[in-house]
Parts: C-alpha cells; structure tokens; sequence
C-alpha cells in the first residue's frame, strides 16, 4: 500500500472517530495537508474500498473505516499519544494513595475508565506466579485460629481453621517459624513440596492438627485466585449510543460473564494486545475492540488490564493511557515486595 493511501486511511479513522460522520474526499483535503486534490483522494479512497479499507454505509455518503482498516490502521500509523504531564501526575498520585492490592486494583480500573471514557477491565495478579512473603497463624480462640498468607505481589489469603483440641501460643509459634522459614520466598506452586516433611517432627497427638494446617495451606495455594477480574465504566457505553443502536444487550451480556472477561485478558502479553471488531472471539462483543497490556515485574507477568469500547475508539488514546496505567500498576507491586 502506497505511503499516500495510508495518509488517506488515517485521516478518514481520525475524523470519522472524533464525528462519527461518514468522511468525504472534501473534508480530508480541507482537513489535512495532504498536497493532492479532492478528485485524486477520491481515487485512492476507491482503492481502499476495493480492499476492503473502508466502506460506504449507504449512497451518497463518505466512507467509514472496516474492522480491517482499524487494524492497517493500528499496525501501521496509529502513534502511541504521550500523555501530558498532568494527565501523568494524575495516574501517579491517584494509585500512589492506595492502602493495599485490593485498594490498587479498584483504584486502577476506576482509573482506567474515567481517563479513556471506555470500559475498564483489570485482572487480579496471578497467585500461580507470585511467591510467599509471610504466613500468619493467630490464636482466636484456644481450640480455633485465622492463618494469613500474604505474597509479595500483596495478595493477601486468610482462612478461620476449626482444630481438633485445644493448642498453646508456644505450638503456633513453633509452627509458624516452620512454615516460614518452608516457604517464604518460593512460588506457590512449590509450596506443597516444600512442607511435606512438617508433618514427621510432631507427636501422633498433635499431628491431626498440624495436617489440617498443612492442609490448608496447600489449598490457599493451589487456588486461582487470579480468576478473578474487575471492571468498571459500564455506563460509558452510553456515549456510543449509535455504535451499538442493535448489540447493546449481547455486549452487556458479555461484559457480565468472568469467564468471558479471563478469555479476554488472558493471553495478553506485556506487549500491547489490540483485537478489533471480528476479531473478538466472543460472538457478543464483535462490535467492540479491545485495548489490553499485561502488568508485572520486568520478566514475569502477573496480570492484565485494558479496555473495551466501540471499534470507532481512539486507538492511540487508549493505548497510551493501558501502557501508562500497567507501568504505574507494576511499579506498585515491586515496590510492595
């Protein structure tokens, strides 16, 4: 495809996004130095018809862009918008207040929304991935303690456990300096493997409750907690009212499912993810595209986040404001480990 015919596709992306009016040959010589006349964009804009660029939603209108022009669109001229500083600073002092992980990601997809007018989406970090910084066993009563489990992505587990005979400050602590000194610093998945010898250094009296401890730790963590996903800007669908005048149901319907939210964001990347119209596997969410990124340390991801809007989105708007918000979002769990 020439240079030109590119120049000609974003121009008719960027007007038809900001007017959601079908954009004629007139309106982008007027509009953009391109240094051709209206006759010559109309022959390339035929051209792009052809290809199945854009398209003419009915006679005597300008063209619209396809879900296959978006996406010549994206892969080829759509340049990441720098946020300007205060839009930075925003982001920055707006999650650096968060108290906790929970605090953070609320924080993040109410961010998310506010910032590109568009569905927010954000996935709690993976448990699979994250390791253990501390377990905590307290005594609420003699016969009945709470075991905490934080992770240095500041996950944090709990669970009320019914023993089988009362026990003493001096069992607990001793159980707890094992399972510590186990696990800490290890991923969860090897958390199993790294206890299975506790169980050998206690009486056959207190063994019953040791196991039941055990227990339950190895289920806290073999659990997905990362099936677990946040969103929020529902109601700015209602902005794009005409974008979705026939599938406004069927896309809330979707955005209602956690198993279609995890299929959505679970195999992004730290790179940027952009699935346009068609290319949504979800039959429901076909008028929407989707702008995601994973989040994370630099080599492990823990998470994604993005956003779901009318395929007449600001693409590069959106990518900008996903790839700052992951950066922040990142940064916060290292510095919490």
């Amino acid at each position: 495809m020439s240079s030109r015919r590119l120049e000609i596709l974003r121009a008719i992306v960027d007007e038809y996004v900001a007017t959601q009016e079908p954009v004629g040959s007139k309106s982008i010589a007027d509009h953009n130095d391109l240094g051709i006349s209206p006759a010559t964009i109309r022959n390339e804009m035929a051209v792009l018809e052809e290809e199945g660029l854009i398209t003419q939603p009915h006679t005597s209108a300008g063209r619209i862009p396809t879900d296959l022009g978006y996406r010549v669109f994206v892969d080829k001229l759509a340049q990441v918008k720098p946020l300007s500083s205060a839009e930075r600073r925003a982001i920055e002092t707006f999650l650096e207040g968060a108290l906790d992980l929970d605090d953070v990601v609320m924080r993040t997809v109410r961010l998310l929304a506010d910032v590109t007018k568009q569905v927010a989406v954000v996935q709690y970090p993976s448990m699979v991935k994250s390791r253990v910084r501390h377990i905590e066993l307290v005594s609420l009563t003699p016969a009945r303690l709470m075991m905490v489990l934080i992770t240095d992505t500041g996950r944090i587990e709990q669970r009320v456990l019914e023993l089988t005979q009362d026990v003493s400050e001096n069992f607990l602590h001793t159980l707890r300096a094992q399972l510590n000194s186990a696990m800490m610093g290890f991923r969860l998945p090897d958390v199993a493997d790294r206890i299975s010898g506790i169980l050998e250094s206690y009486s056959a009296r207190d063994r019953k409750d040791v196991a039941i401890v055990l227990s339950c730790v190895i289920e806290m963590a073999m659990e997905r907690s990362e099936e677990k996903i946040v969103l929020a800007g529902t109601a700015n669908l209602a902005r794009f009212h005409e974008d979705f005048s026939t599938t406004m149901h069927p896309v809330l319907e979707a955005l209602e499912e956690q198993v279609v939210l995890l299929r959505l964001l679970g195999d992004v990347s730290q790179s940027v993810k952009v699935r346009i119209g068609a290319e949504q596997a979800d039959a429901n969410l076909r008028s929407t595209s989707l702008v995601a990124v994973g989040y994370g340390t630099d080599d492990v991801r823990l998470g994604s986040l993005g956003v779901i809007g009318p395929t007449r989105m600001d693409y590069a708007g959106s990518i900008a404001a996903v790839s700052a918000v992951a950066r922040y979002v990142g940064r916060f769990i290292n510095e919490g480990a």
